[in-house]
């Protein structure tokens, strides 16, 4: 099958320094595409072609190019650095095939910004948060789809994180962010880039978050984050001390021996979407967030004051694929996507309407994870489960938990139960 396109990466130190293999195919081209400045750079090789500026309309090129090709004319698209790093050329291969293009690439603009700073490519996570101008970041506002999430997870496993950017998303835009999730001075810097390969290039060396968040860079740009300190490690599990709970009342925090039943009985993947209602202090949140790097939590609690709380241990953990919401459930929970696994911590005295709501919006194959702790709410979730099983759209089983600790009596050691709790688990058949 012969290529109905090239796409040809451009540095900004325009078309002298192109392969002759690159100058070969732009100078045969009858369509150009690419952004108005590098197409105004290029156009001297191909002065009969057709040029089509893509600036706001990227969406359109693989229509373009098929309409072309058509027509049997050649057509080139211009990218920056390498069309396949973060670029348009992700776009038009998985639309038309890879075996219809023929990329030409040209180092990546990461690749340069690295060599700048004397970064080792092999050891530098790539994001971006290039595109339209993003709001905030914000507990409130997170979402797999937002920006920064991609930067967030890339920190969670990498020292070095190399990021695109563009207008209203530059590097001081990118520090406030970091700042929002909770990273401070001392445990990130920010190293700036910007107009690679112009006359004008600068190179802004590490700066700690705070001075990078008050300056204005220059575009275009790539910052690079780097971790001053290690990644913070939070155990499976972990004790309940390290969680921000209610004072003076300490409370209101699943304990860890339930917590890790009720994790375990979520069955959660990397790429988990988990629903979480009654958060209290979001520590099962948080934990499952952990749990599923790559997936997000939807966290709601009803109590503003608890949720407060829960900002703080999420903030003390960097969690940024947690979303906090205040309400009281089941309202709220229909702007929610539909979950592969939900948590019922509290329900409000809507255990029973909450279950049925659950249920019915869970994938199939997702898990129902319900804790209770009195005998009236123990009745309630089984018989709404028992209901649900009759109709063949979940099975259950339920776990009678109770935990003695260690304590002095008298000088001695003795143990003090915990009150029981039950952790009822329902899992949605795969046909319903």
């Amino acid at each position: 099958m012969s290529p109905v396109c090239t796409i040809v990466g451009v540095l900004d130190d325009g078309p002298e320094a192109l392969a002759p293999a690159a100058r070969e195919a732009i100078a045969g081209a009858d369509l150009l595409i690419g952004g108005r400045r590098v197409l105004e750079t290029c156009a001297p090789l191909a002065p009969g072609a057709e040029r089509r500026d893509l600036t706001g309309s990227v969406a359109q090129v693989p229509a373009w190019i098929e309409a072309a090709a058509a027509q049997r004319r050649h057509v080139v698209v211009l990218a920056s650095g390498d069309p396949l790093c973060h670029g348009i050329g992700e776009r038009v291969t998985a639309s038309l095939g890879a075996a219809r293009c023929r990329v030409l690439p040209a180092p990546s603009l990461v690749q340069l910004a690295c060599a700048r700073l004397g970064w080792p490519v092999a050891q530098t996570a790539i994001a971006s948060v290039h595109g339209r101008a993003a709001d905030d970041w914000s507990a409130q506002a997170a979402s797999p789809e937002h920006p920064m999430s991609g930067v967030l997870r890339a920190l969670d496993d990498h020292e070095r994180v190399a990021v695109y950017t563009t207008g209203e998303n530059g590097a001081d835009w990118l520090a406030r962010q970091l700042q929002a999730v909770g990273y401070s001075d001392e445990e990130l810097e920010v190293a700036v880039v910007a107009r690679i390969g112009r006359e004008d290039e600068q190179l802004h060396p590490p700066a700690s978050l705070g001075s990078a968040a008050a300056h204005r860079y220059a575009q275009p740009h790539v910052a690079l984050v780097r971790r001053r300190t290690a990644a913070l490690a939070w155990p499976f599990a972990g004790g309940d001390a390290s969680f921000a709970q209610r004072r003076p009342q300490r409370g209101l925090i699943t304990k860890r021996e339930v917590r890790a039943v009720a994790l375990a009985s979520l069955a959660l993947t990397a790429e988990s979407r988990v629903w979480d209602i009654g958060t209290g202090s979001g520590a099962v949140a948080l934990e499952a967030a952990r749990l599923c790097p790559r997936g997000h939590v939807w966290a709601m609690e009803r109590r503003l004051e608890d949720l407060a709380i829960a900002e703080e241990n999420r903030r003390r953990r960097r969690a940024g694929n947690v979303t906090l919401h205040h309400g009281r459930a089941p309202q709220g929970l229909e702007q929610w996507p539909d979950p592969d696994a939900v948590f019922i911590g509290g329900s409000g005295g809507a255990l029973g309407t909450l279950i049925d709501h659950c249920l019915e919006r869970l994938r199939p194959g997702g898990r129902l994870v319900i804790n209770v702790v009195t005998l009236e709410n123990l009745q309630q979730a089984m018989a709404r489960l028992d209901a649900a099983a009759a109709q063949g759209t979940v099975q259950w089983e339920a776990v009678q938990l109770q935990a003695s600790r260690s304590g002095e009596l008298a000088g001695m050691r003795t143990f003090r139960a915990e009150n029981p709790v039950w952790v009822l688990t329902a899992n949605k058949t795969e046909t319903a």
